[in-house]
């Protein structure tokens, strides 16, 4: 995947624990970084109030595919957009750079379902995330 393919970006910095003992950074941390930077762009960029919002987002499916290796102290990107956007569930589409590179070290999807933080059942997307999240969208 190419850096023009995504609409948003968060500078990532490796650590030096998230190498392993073939010294790059381990699969299970691309996750973490997948999580960072959708969360990220869900709190300050649509407003999401994780701690006393009535709604949050669970979720429900992820993957990950792996083109290339990064290790620490590569400094890294993450691309953020849309793919599909519906009621409730939203698809991010989540790539991993290294600074200044135009490919992906890694790329692939997060679907959160958007509950009642009470009830946890589904709920559709407030307009005001919705509006922000379709600013993202690709088609």
């Amino acid at each position: 995947m190419s850096r023009q393919n995504y609409r948003w970006f968060l500078p990532i910095t490796t650590r030096w624990m998230d190498n392993d003992i073939y010294g790059h950074v381990n699969n299970v941390h691309y996750y973490s970084y997948f999580d960072s930077v959708a969360n990220t762009f869900l709190i300050q960029e649509c407003g999401l109030d994780i701690h006393q919002g009535e709604v949050i987002g669970y979720i429900v499916h992820s993957q990950c595919h792996y083109k290339h290796a990064i290790a620490f102290p590569d400094q890294l990107e993450g691309g953020f957009r849309v793919n599909r956007l519906g009621n409730s569930s939203v698809e991010y589409g989540i790539a991993i750079f290294r600074q200044g590179e135009e490919q992906a070290a890694a790329c692939g999807t997060f679907t959160h379902v958007f509950v009642d933080r009470h009830s946890e059942r589904p709920v559709p997307i407030p307009g005001p995330l919705r509006q922000r999240l379709q600013q993202v969208l690709v088609g």
